[in-house]
């Protein structure tokens, strides 16, 4: 009986969630309090006046117990931010990126949606070139848009990881709702390149949390996401009523596919059909890669070319880079569904009044209340 008491004891302290370091998979108390510290976004005194009164801030979600704030940084690019927050053990920090905030140039950043490739260097001003690698696959493209916001912010986070992991802290949350989660995509695959050049410590174990995220690249950065966060270490939690998970716009065209498919040559793949069904099928083949072909190409001049025009308003020196020729996104993460049920269909019901019904971080964390694994 004592040795079971024992045990008991012991499983009890090493499942206290104020003892235990990070495991794999969602846990909804985790979750809970990441929206309680990313919640804390507009709550302090240098938080935009606008943003402060986002109707986002509910009241709802109640202030984290367990974490503290230890550094927020400027604002920099297009009105991106993060925060730093450490948990009371001093053994494991969340890094936590804003979301969209109430002031054109920040939602500038989430229409500025062409394709740019995962490995180069983006010219951010005349003194400041950002390099980057975000997949191994060069065939691997990813919003420029959010791609920006990274650049302007990867500077402080990492200086902010290497002094963390001198206080001894080797254990990271990073984690963000709608854009935040949008960057966080790229965040986390940034830090494992930059983990595999040896600028930031190898001992470090990150756990990536996506909130309400929209589609961060194509099917390439994707499979590398994954591969990165493999067996649980990359969540994307969704609510299926929220819209923003469905953005930005894709187009699959057949230079999309991987190199070996049947669609890269109709011509073999019909040359033992009789004559009349190889013109009927190449002319309808030819019709459907044309259009998708222009739809890509329509989503690059509108989101990419115009939109760095309206850009530049803010970012004057910001040189612009070569979009990629896809538009093909993808989502990313293992998926951790909320699913509404009637009593949060009668409670919220649809409206277009209110687009971001279903996006907010309340209702979120309602969702996530009555969530069972």
């Amino acid at each position: 009986m004592k040795k079971m008491l024992l045990a008991f004891f012991l499983f009890c302290v090493q499942s206290s969630p104020a003892q235990s370091l990070l495991q794999p998979g969602f846990n909804k108390g985790e979750y809970q309090e990441l929206l309680q510290i990313f919640s804390q976004q507009y709550n302090y005194p240098d938080t935009p006046a606008k943003n402060k009164a986002n109707p986002r801030r509910s009241g709802i979600v109640p202030k984290p117990q367990r974490y503290s704030l230890v550094y927020r940084s400027p604002e920099v690019g297009l009105r991106n931010r993060w925060d730093l927050w450490r948990r009371q053990d001093a053994k494991v920090a969340v890094i936590s990126i804003h979301g969209t905030i109430r002031v054109t140039e920040s939602w500038l950043e989430n229409f500025y949606s062409a394709m740019v490739p995962a490995q180069g260097k983006l010219q951010l001003n005349d003194s400041t070139t950002f390099s980057y690698t975000l997949a191994a696959d060069k065939k691997a493209t990813i919003h420029v848009g959010w791609l920006l916001g990274l650049g302007h912010l990867a500077p402080s986070i990492m200086q902010q990881i290497k002094a963390s992991h001198a206080n001894g802290i080797k254990h990271f949350i990073i984690f963000g709702h709608s854009q935040g989660a949008a960057i966080t995509y790229l965040l986390r695959n940034y830090l494992h390149y930059e983990s595999q050049r040896g600028t930031i410590p190898a001992d470090i174990t990150f756990k990536t949390v996506c909130s309400a995220a929209p589609k961060p690249g194509n099917t390439y950065f994707v499979y590398d996401f994954d591969y990165v966060t493999r067996n649980g270490w990359g969540i994307t939690v969704i609510n299926p009523l929220d819209w923003v998970p469905e953005t930005p716009f894709s187009v699959q065209r057949l230079s999309d596919f991987v190199g070996v498919n049947p669609f890269q040559d109709v011509s073999s793949t019909l040359k033992d059909q009789p004559f009349y069904v190889r013109w009927f099928v190449q002319g309808k083949f030819r019709k459907m890669r044309k259009r998708t072909e222009n739809a890509q190409e329509v989503f690059e001049k509108n989101l990419g070319e115009l939109m760095y025009k309206q850009v530049r308003k803010y970012l004057p020196q910001l040189k612009e880079p070569a979009y990629a020729p896809t538009n093909n996104y993808q989502r990313a993460g293992l998926p951790i569904i909320l699913m509404p049920d009637e009593k949060y269909r009668k409670q919220f019901p649809d409206t277009t009044n209110n687009v971001f019904q279903h996006h907010m971080q309340d209702r979120y964390y309602i969702l996530s209340q009555s969530y069972t694994p």
